[in-house]
């Protein structure tokens, strides 16, 4: 058949040759990022950087900057933590999770049969942590801050007195707590308003609680008339938070956990984390499996990954929890023959039970809605940042004269051994409530290095499925080649131990595949319900440029310095 060639009109000529210029042109090289839940927010950051300042400076522009356009888990008034990594190689982290109140008891939750009372740890005043959050971002500009503090404290007070504007995933997430913001605030709260997408949101209180914050460091927070309507709203919703709690609040630098993947070196955070323990045991589980020649969301590569996820979470219900409270044996728990004994009873042949796997036996030697955010700045410093409410947007108890969520960490407490949380994660003792203690944590920032050198900035949001969204990430772009934004983006699942369902992304994996695993005894469901991730992460490229992942499950934005 001949074909005729049909002549091209000059406006389709032009078209066609500026595609090819711009095809041909190369990118520029990317130096610097930050990637987080809100475009806002990573802007703010990046101008921080483009001003002088240093992934750390844009960090706390960055947070205070969540805490106006992402009210659901930005915040002054919770809590997270965060691993660094300076351009030299230091490498640390910051704990500044949540702590209980002085006046906090283990049984705080339980009726007179000592059975837990419903939502008594998820809603209201009395579910409420001591906050952590400014008095941690005021630690780290005291030990590497460049630019002044008012400098990075501005941005987001100009944000709250200007407003932001709400996006279509926002509105649909106002409209599904509106009438717990009512129920806890009275119809005249701020968030019980009927937004829709593109609406503005004004917040001139939140404005000058960051004003306070701005003049005074963390003694704004933490004293004066903000800590006033703070212990106020909390008590008058039947809390126990006092001005002695916000007083004594300290945050703490902590090791990470370190550790080694193959040629990786990996950095994510300790306990009160369980991220960076549990990140390393199933990592170390993994390993020996050639999880990479499996291919990508296999049935062999799912089942390997799922059985390391099960014995991993197992464990974290009975040994992890606070280390300044309870004794945790980390070098037992990251063992290699231990490691190694816990997968001996795994088969490709059929499915563990979890009522089959009990914690490991060790001698001692020793949200959904939450948000991470990753940055890289141009000298090569790197912060891994996840913060929270806990639950989204918290307690649901507003401070309208401060203009924020209160959280309700206490809810990541056990409130009785063997009883689930929100996110169905069990706990026993060494999770129990007492004052002062911090709440154990799924978060896990993590910092890889590979020969020596910066890798990949990750972390995400997702209450139990934190972990192993991180796993899933860094599996993809290290053992299946992906580019880092597919490698955020791939279809995800999750296992942890109890109860014993292996979670699909829904509509993302082959019905086969999932009938599969059903005929070797997995419990297998799709759910939207929960939330599998949102990964925000940075990768270092051979050539020392940067690539960035951000996350389509939400309004995350990568926003690049050239």
């Amino acid at each position: 058949m001949n074909c005729i060639q049909k002549p091209i009109c000059p406006r389709a000529a032009l078209l066609l040759l500026l595609f090819f210029i711009f095809s041909c042109t190369p990118k520029k090289p990317i130096r610097g990022a930050v990637v987080s839940a809100r475009e806002e927010a990573s802007r703010i950051g990046v101008q921080i950087m483009q001003q002088g300042g240093s992934a750390f400076d844009a960090m706390i522009a960055t947070d205070f900057a969540l805490s106006v356009c992402y009210p659901n888990a930005g915040n002054i008034s919770g809590g997270g933590f965060m691993v660094y990594r300076t351009h030299t190689g230091a490498v640390g982290s910051l704990d500044y999770r949540e702590k209980a109140p002085l006046a906090a008891d283990k049984d705080m939750y339980l009726d007179e049969n000592g059975e837990v009372i419903p939502n008594k740890s998820l809603l209201g005043g009395l579910a409420v942590g001591v906050p952590g959050t400014v008095a941690g971002l005021y630690a780290i500009h005291q030990k590497f801050g460049k630019l002044p503090w008012r400098d990075l404290v501005q941005p987001a007070i100009e944000l709250a007195q200007k407003g932001y504007q709400v996006t279509e995933k926002q509105a649909r997430s106002f409209a599904d707590k509106k009438e717990d913001f009512i129920v806890q605030n009275g119809i005249q709260t701020l968030y019980a308003q009927d937004f829709k997408a593109g609406d503005g949101v004004l917040n001139p209180a939140l404005a000058a609680t960051l004003e306070q914050i701005a003049q005074k460091g963390k003694d704004g927070f933490y004293k004066g008339v903000v800590a006033d309507a703070l212990v106020k709203r909390v008590q008058e919703t039947g809390g126990i938070i006092t001005h002695e709690d916000l007083i004594a609040y300290q945050p703490v630098w902590r090791a990470p956990i370190r550790f080694q993947y193959k040629d990786l070196t990996l950095h994510s955070m300790a306990p009160p984390s369980s991220g960076g323990i549990c990140l390393a045991q199933i990592l170390k589980m993994v390993e020996p499996y050639n999880v990479g020649q499996y291919g990508h969301n296999t049935l062999k590569s799912i089942q390997v990954i799922v059985e390391a996820e099960r014995r991993s979470y197992a464990d974290r219900s009975l040994y992890l929890g606070d280390p300044d409270f309870v004794s945790i044996p980390i070098d037992s728990l990251l063992d290699d023959n231990y490691l190694k004994n816990r997968m001996r009873s795994f088969s490709f042949e059929k499915a563990s039970l979890s009522s089959d796997i009990a914690p490991g036996t060790i001698v001692w030697e020793e949200s959904e809605e939450t948000t991470h955010y990753s940055i890289v700045d141009p000298q090569g410093n790197a912060v891994a940042v996840t913060t929270t409410l806990n639950g989204s947007y918290g307690s649901k108890v507003f401070v309208e004269e401060g203009g924020y969520f209160l959280n309700n960490e206490m809810d990541d407490f056990s409130s009785k051994p063997g009883v689930p949380n929100m996110f169905g994660l069990v706990g026993g003792e060494a999770n129990a409530i007492a004052p002062q203690k911090r709440m154990l944590s799924a978060m896990t920032p993590t910092i890889v290095e590979k020969n020596g050198a910066l890798y990949l900035v990750v972390g995400t949001p997702g209450g139990s499925t934190i972990i192993t969204s991180v796993l899933q990430t860094l599996l993809n772009v290290y053992e299946y080649g992906m580019d880092i934004q597919s490698a955020v983006s791939a279809p995800r699942f999750h296992h942890q131990w109890l109860p014993d369902d292996v979670i699909f992304e829904p509509h993302q994996f082959e019905s086969k595949l999932i009938q599969d695993l059903n005929a070797k005894g997995y419990s297998s469901k799709e759910e939207y319900a929960r939330i599998i991730g949102r990964v925000d992460a940075i990768l270092v490229n051979e050539d020392k440029t940067l690539s960035t992942g951000a996350d389509p499950r939400g309004d995350d934005t990568a926003v690049p310095i050239y």
